[in-house]
């Protein structure tokens, strides 16, 4: 028994699991889809005069700025690298301490680099990014101005 449960946990997490994830953002995203397109034609159906292209910006979500991404990249780059640096030291530890042996050493050499290329995205994102940082900053500034 315990033979198939370790072929079988490999499997799972191998395969099965990140063909359910793509499957639930597909689905999230096909159902987000769907409820924009029903509430057009319900606009539609109760005012046919109605500008469509105005309702869809107002409806449809915003694209993410680019701080914003970088933000994200920076923070999923700390993330990732403090929990390599994590697992790396608790597999140290439980081999000096204990001589016993966890594979949460191979995930944390993975998670490292991971890690690292993320605060390295960032950095030189933000150099490269500066002044369309700057441009759309300015532009967000003149569109609340306006209002």
């Amino acid at each position: 028994m315990e033979e198939l449960v370790a072929i079988l946990v490999p499997i799972a997490c191998g395969c099965v699991l990140p063909i359910m994830i793509v499957w639930l953002v597909i689905r999230k995203m096909m159902n987000e889809t769907n409820q924009r397109t029903q509430i057009v034609m319900a606009a539609i159906e109760k005012n046919p005069d109605m500008d469509i292209e105005e309702l869809m910006k107002k409806i449809s979500p915003k694209p993410k700025l680019l701080k914003e991404k970088l933000l994200t990249k920076l923070l999923w780059g700390t993330l990732t690298l403090l929990l390599g640096v994590g697992f790396i030291g608790s597999e140290i530890y439980l081999g000096v301490f204990t001589n016993s042996s966890s594979p949460m050493g191979v995930v944390g050499i993975v998670l490292l680099p991971v890690g690292i290329a993320f605060l390295i995205s960032y950095y030189v994102g933000r150099k490269m990014l500066s002044k369309e940082i700057e441009a759309e900053e300015q532009q967000m500034i003149a569109q609340a101005e306006s209002k």
